[in-house]
């Protein structure tokens, strides 16, 4: 079950289509979706999380904790939508394209695929890319 929590003012329009594709990238990785909730919250909310439970003093995007077991799917995604905005200008994308690409790359850090080498971030851009072009298929 995938969950949307919101510590912000800000609220998705569309919780049951992103929902749905959030079901389909988990399938389409051939995992099975377990408990996954999305905290929606500012720069401050997480840097917090991130300055308490990761020890590091720096604003991000998201930070996820991964809860899996087996092939099922779980585990809590804090995504700063202050940082998805700013990121979004930075790059020169929609909003949504980028709330997009953060939503999907919790989900497959799950799927185990990593970013901190060069060659595993291209596979996670690659990856990402893959996945948000399933958002546009017919659900």
């Amino acid at each position: 079950m995938i969950n949307f929590n919101y510590e912000t003012e800000f609220t998705l329009d569309n919780e049951k289509v992103i929902s749905s594709w959030i079901s389909s990238v988990i399938k389409s990785e051939n995992k099975k979706e377990g408990e996954i909730s999305y905290i929606f919250c500012d720069d401050e909310y997480l840097l917090q999380i991130n300055q308490e439970h990761l020890q590091h003093d720096f604003y991000t995007d998201i930070i996820s904790f991964d809860y899996t077991v087996g092939n099922e799917l779980s585990g809590d995604i804090f995504v700063s939508v202050e940082r998805v905005q700013e990121n979004a200008t930075d790059f020169n994308v929609s909003f949504d394209e980028e709330l997009k690409r953060v939503l999907v790359h919790g989900v497959l850090h799950y799927c185990g695929y990593k970013d901190k080498s060069e060659e595993d971030e291209l596979l996670m851009r690659n990856k990402e890319d893959e996945k948000i072009a399933m958002f546009h298929v017919e659900q």
